[in-house]
């Protein structure tokens, strides 16, 4: 049986761990090396760190930040933010990131992801896509989730994983911060054909809502979450026992 992983996401803006609601109204959360530590002492199966507004204002990702993090937390650890080519893959991995996220670079030129599955190979390459509802489907958004592509989400994504990305983080702006659960039918087409671990992300309000979403999505290998590891509402321990409880294979 597969083991679901549990992951708490860091979203980065100036140095400091920030939140919102549906990507906007943006709050003040903690220090991310210290919030990393604590995570990864509490039983996270890795860590996703986001600097979200690198790509919106065309600067490069805070690798202080990703190196002083990277010797203080053992688990895996995806980055993201301001990825526009393989320079910016070597940066991060060199700065202790195990694995790369990238969004609005991939968008702009779809070739990233093959060259740099070529270089350092597909599971260091995560494709990271923000999408929200749009009549009877999804679009990909870019810069944050501020512009809409009006690209066709699915289609995106059969390509992003044809290209060569070994692992997706599907990120739903109509759920996130929400708190009332993930967006599972987007989760569920796209699982239907995705041959990659799919990690869900987005719309976690409770212990219930990951049980939730293992049980009616099974071709999940994640569920991500921010606000209710950050304010202490959902522990990752006490939610790993209650998937374990509910016969959710996860490492405890």
């Amino acid at each position: 049986m597969i083991t679901k992983r549990i992951i708490p996401c860091l979203d980065v803006r100036d140095g400091r761990v920030v939140k919102g609601v549906r990507f906007q109204g943006l709050g003040d959360v903690s220090d991310p090396v210290s919030l990393a530590r604590h995570y990864s002492e509490g039983g996270a199966d890795e860590l996703v760190f986001y600097d979200i507004t690198a790509s919106a204002e065309g600067r490069k990702l805070f690798t202080d930040v990703l190196r002083e993090t990277a010797a203080n937390v053992f688990i895996p650890l995806t980055v993201g933010g301001g990825i526009a080519g393989l320079a910016d893959f070597a940066r991060v991995l060199e700065s202790g990131a195990d694995k790369v996220s990238v969004n609005s670079g991939a968008i702009a030129d779809p070739r990233i992801i093959g060259e740099a599955a070529r270089r350092y190979g597909s599971q260091c390459v995560v494709l990271s896509v923000d999408a929200a509802r749009a009549g009877d489907g999804w679009h990909v958004f870019a810069k944050g989730g501020r512009v809409d592509t009006g690209m066709d989400a699915l289609e995106w994504i059969r390509r992003g994983i044809g290209e060569g990305a070994g692992e997706l983080v599907l990120n739903s702006i109509d759920t996130d911060g929400v708190k009332r659960g993930f967006d599972l039918p987007m989760l569920q087409a796209v699982c239907a054909f995705a041959a990659v671990p799919v990690i869900a992300s987005g719309g976690a309000g409770s212990a219930a809502d990951f049980v939730r979403l293992f049980r009616e999505v099974p071709g999940v290998d994640a569920g991500l979450a921010a606000s209710i590891f950050h304010f202490g509402e959902v522990t990752i321990r006490g939610l790993k026992e209650e998937l374990a409880a509910a016969g959710i294979h996860v490492r405890l």
